[in-house]
């Protein structure tokens, strides 16, 4: 065991790590000081991101153009190592473009928190103390809310949550909250811990209590926000679908609803189509510095808000139209937290405009939506490989070693193929002999 590690400088932790773990410690430790921005303000700035940073791991930063939004014309920037992510969001630009574009309503943007506790007297007598104290919980978080008020945010609701049936003596107090373009963790969690503060005062200061105990579990916000929420859904005739790859717009209408309705009956296709979808969506959330675990936690719990995991898309076909369109519950922020911070993220949000964390949601589900019609167009007309693995194929040529020749070859010759790895291999074993 080794304690103090956090306490060592960067340097002593570089050669602890590669010189007690790696065979090679001389590679190990020129790989990390590629990576390094030696004496760099960025530098810096990454290491206090984070705990016991060693050097930065890179991902690729992509744009996807031609996104029409709400009659906007957008370049939508994307973090992800996955090849085809970004040419699928492409794609998807492109089609929709022709026909209409995303259209998009924001359905909500409360966000929740909680104190949980437990109280072993009567529900009714609690009840009754608490609407009594309710204006006293929430002014004793004055000093905090007043900045979030002049932006138009703060405390929007509390009330009491029995939860006794699930746990004995268990209760909550449910605080719903705006905090306009913040993300406001930091916000909500400093509510959420005066409130508990406040109810424990207030309730050892009230006799009909003498006899009873209540006990603070913890004071938190959840990232489960199903009252902050985004529509995007793209609609046309189906006609107008026909393109390269569609030459029955009517059967491919058919074959894209039964393919959705696929995944709103079968869970372990539901799961891969949802991630299809979160390609698009944490691309996005990552580039603007925003928190895509909690992102994708929300979103696949709300895919399963009705005791089944499913679909979080939906089609439908009426009088000669087809409508696609997603329904997401997304929390996330435009300043604040990285967005000032980390110089890409901000180049990003530039890039978007400047949004507000409403627009931004929105720009976020159409990603995801454009993904996966993308991914769908793809399953049901060519198949997913084909397009898939011509992206990987770069991929295959570098841990191969293809030169610059090679490369314009193996391009050409699988213009009009599916790539696999043995297949590349063999041809460029091929070109390589003569």
């Amino acid at each position: 065991m080794q304690s103090g590690f956090s306490k060592l400088t960067k340097k002593e932790k570089i050669n602890w790590v590669v010189d007690k773990l790696f065979s090679n410690n001389i590679e190990a430790k020129k790989l990390l000081e590629q990576y390094h921005l030696s004496n760099s303000e960025l530098q810096k700035i990454h290491d206090d991101f984070s705990e016991n940073t060693l050097s930065n791991f890179l991902l690729p930063l992509g744009v996807a153009p031609n996104f029409l939004i709400d009659g906007k014309d957008l370049t939508i920037p994307m973090v992800v190592e996955e090849s085809s992510v970004v040419a699928a969001a492409c794609n998807s630009a492109k089609f929709w473009y022709k026909r209409g574009g995303f259209k998009t309503k924001i359905i909500g943007t409360k966000k929740t928190g909680q104190v949980h506790f437990l109280f072993d007297g009567n529900k009714k007598d609690f009840i009754i103390f608490f609407d009594k104290i309710k204006t006293k919980l929430i002014n004793s978080c004055n000093d905090i809310t007043a900045s979030m008020k002049k932006r138009g945010g703060g405390i929007v609701s509390l009330n009491v949550l029995d939860k006794t049936i699930e746990i004995d003596n268990y209760y909550q107090i449910n605080a719903e909250f705006e905090t306009v373009d913040s993300m406001g963790a930091n916000f909500i969690n400093s509510c959420l811990e005066q409130f508990s503060k406040t109810l424990v005062i207030e309730f050892n200061s009230d006799p009909r209590f003498n006899h009873n105990n209540l006990e603070i579990i913890m004071s938190i916000l959840s990232n489960y926000t199903p009252h902050c929420k985004v529509i995007a859904e793209v609609e046309c005739e189906i006609d107008d679908l026909i393109d390269k790859d569609i030459k029955d717009s009517s059967l491919f209408a058919k074959k894209f609803k039964t393919a959705v309705e696929i995944a709103k009956k079968d869970i372990p296709r539901a799961v891969t189509h949802n991630k299809g979808i979160m390609n698009g969506v944490d691309s996005v959330v990552i580039a603007t510095g925003n928190d895509f675990r909690a992102v994708e936690a929300c979103a696949h719990s709300y895919a399963s808000r009705d005791g089944k995991y499913k679909s979080l898309t939906h089609v439908e076909i009426s009088k000669n139209k087809f409508k696609y369109w997603i329904e997401l519950p997304i929390s996330i922020g435009t300043v604040g937290g990285l967005t000032n911070l980390h110089p890409l993220v901000n180049w990003s949000l530039k890039l978007l405009g400047s949004p507000s964390a409403v627009n931004l949601m929105k720009i976020i589900a159409v990603s995801g939506l454009a993904q996966n019609f993308a991914a769908i167009k793809s399953l049901i007309t060519t198949g997913i490989q084909k397009g898939h693995m011509k992206m990987h194929l770069s991929n295959i040529l570098n841990l191969l070693d293809a030169d610059d020749n090679e490369r314009i070859l193996l391009v050409k010759f699988f213009d009009d193929k599916v790539v696999s790895h043995s297949l590349v291999k063999n041809k460029l074993k091929e070109i390589r002999n003569g």
